[in-house]
């Protein structure tokens, strides 16, 4: 790094992922943390909403309406899906060119058509979505020189599309039957029924089955060959995602040949670590930055296995991640210590 330091702002920053951006952030080596909002809290410590960030920092929450993006470098969006759009319209009203990364689903996909029939409701800004480049960074990165605008994926889209794209790569057709199991936090922070202890201890419950949003996501990385059913499942903690999917193999492929699928897939990819023939526990994975992928090969059907941390994998270290890019930083820079090899290969 060159010493340059990077302004960030924060737009709706009270949610559980927000807590982990502000606590990615305060401790960047690159980027000062500049204001974070809420209408909620908005005049309020950083740490009424987010307690273990008591005494760590003196920031409020701003409303946001007052908030100086002059000499803001880069905003980040927390907002629920719908609302980012409409914070990236503010946003470009007020004249801000710098680069922004967007977690909500509202410019995942260039197709305006995909949010009628997936999430109900019509794109305010159609012709805003070409402008933004799906940020999964172990497929589309590096980014163009002029990239500005990143859609940070899915967290159930990141962990499907990692573990499936190595085969996808190297199969005519991909008929896959997914099931993953995410903790309450998937949720948000708001209450809601289902994620109401008494309802969600010591149970599970498939959801959204074969609709779920993030489906379209995988399905636009995959492409046409790629026929997946996904069923979602509530699990009774609070964070992290574990999920599998199955695979019919074409005869004649055999172990050896889907491990050198995954190894020159992720041999250099910081924060996808492999687990070659046994599958992950997801308890590894949580409260880091990794998607961890595992594979067994038996009687010609390969099953796949991947778990990651839904609130960082799946959002906030993804986020900062893309920052790191569109700055042009070291990818791992204020997530892990810089590794001497290949992280895929510390194992």
């Amino acid at each position: 790094m060159d010493g340059t330091r990077y302004n960030v702002a924060l737009l709706h920053g009270a949610g559980y992922v927000g807590g982990e951006l502000i606590r990615l952030l305060l401790t960047h080596p690159a980027a000062d943390l500049q204001f974070v909002t809420s209408r909620t809290f908005a005049g309020e410590p950083l740490w009424k909403a987010h307690p273990s960030l008591r005494g760590e920092t003196g920031l409020k929450f701003s409303s946001g309406d007052d908030s100086d993006l002059s000499g803001v470098d880069a905003v980040l969006i927390a907002a629920e899906h719908g609302q980012g759009a409409e914070q990236a319209l503010k946003l470009f009203d007020a004249g801000f060119d710098g680069f922004v990364v967007d977690l909500s689903a509202d410019f995942r996909f260039q197709d305006a058509s995909v949010y009628d029939r997936w999430f109900g409701f019509a794109h305010p800004a159609p012709d805003l979505l070409t402008s933004y480049i799906y940020g999964l960074p172990e497929v589309n990165a590096p980014y163009p020189p002029d990239a500005r605008r990143i859609a940070n994926p899915g967290c159930f889209a990141t962990g499907i599309a990692l573990s499936l794209l190595p085969p996808a790569r190297h199969l005519d057709t991909l008929d896959v039957v997914v099931m993953a199991m995410t903790g309450a936090s998937g949720s948000g922070a708001r209450p809601k029924a289902t994620t109401h202890f008494p309802t969600r201890e010591g149970n599970v419950r498939a959801y959204k089955v074969l609709t779920h949003q993030h489906l379209p996501e995988v399905q636009q990385l995959l492409g046409d060959k790629a026929k997946i059913s996904f069923i979602p499942v509530s699990g009774p903690w609070t964070r992290g995602i574990w999920g599998t999917a199955q695979i019919a193999l074409p005869d004649g492929v055999v172990a050896d040949d889907v491990g050198s699928w995954y190894e020159a897939a992720y041999h250099d990819k910081p924060f996808v670590r492999l687990w070659p023939g046994e599958l992950p526990e997801l308890r590894y994975a949580v409260h880091t930055p990794f998607c961890d992928i595992g594979w067994m090969v038996a009687d010609g059907r390969l099953v796949i296995a991947f778990a990651m941390d839904n609130l960082l994998k799946g959002a906030a270290s993804q986020a900062i991640h893309n920052l790191n890019l569109l700055f042009g930083l070291p990818e791992t820079t204020g997530l892990i210590a810089r590794p001497t090899q290949p992280v895929a290969e510390i194992i």
